[in-house]
């Protein structure tokens, strides 16, 4: 059976390679040289994705990560459609980033890979602070554990018993 892909989704989602490098395994008969890409997907209305892909020729490795980036989409609500309700911070590895709701006009306010990945799902006012280890990857798969943390008002008001109007003051 073939399989077919009839998403719409799929096609409107948009890439973003972070990194490209040249990995290496070392054998018997010498040095075994590889491309390693890491891609950011998302459709900038809340939805990203995050892969890794590694192959001999650096297009064979992007298509891998982009694969892998939307096999592993996740839903970030926004708030105002713009910016991320409540503080949030997000580890991977020795990376850690702190993510701050900001004020309209505000823009993105950060740097390399957690740009993108804050881009790429549609946040546009976002202070966000980088520390501890500047790796490609785990700077922006820290940002997507972030992400993953993000509550909307809805859904704490739920939790605690309250409505909307109690939580937000």
């Amino acid at each position: 059976m073939q399989k077919r892909n009839n998403d719409p989704k799929a096609k409107t989602l948009e890439e973003q390679v972070i990194e490209i490098k040249s990995v290496v395994k070392v054998n018997k008969g010498g040095r075994q040289r590889r491309f390693s890409a890491t891609v950011v997907v998302g459709d900038r209305k809340g939805q990203v994705g995050l892969g890794i892909g590694k192959a001999n020729e650096v297009p064979d490795a992007i298509k891998k990560a982009i694969q892998a980036a939307n096999k592993n989409i996740v839903r970030i609500p926004l708030t105002d459609d713009r910016t991320i309700a409540h503080e949030l911070l997000g580890e991977a590895g020795a990376a850690k980033v702190v993510l701050k709701p900001a004020s309209a006009g505000t823009g993105v306010i950060a740097g390399g890979a957690v740009r993108s990945v804050l881009e790429l799902a549609g946040i546009r006012d976002i202070l966000s602070k980088s520390l501890g280890s500047r790796t490609k990857y785990n700077m922006a798969n820290a940002t997507l554990k972030a992400l993953k943390q993000l509550k909307t008002p809805e859904h704490v008001a739920e939790l605690r018993g309250k409505t909307v109007e109690e939580i937000l003051g």
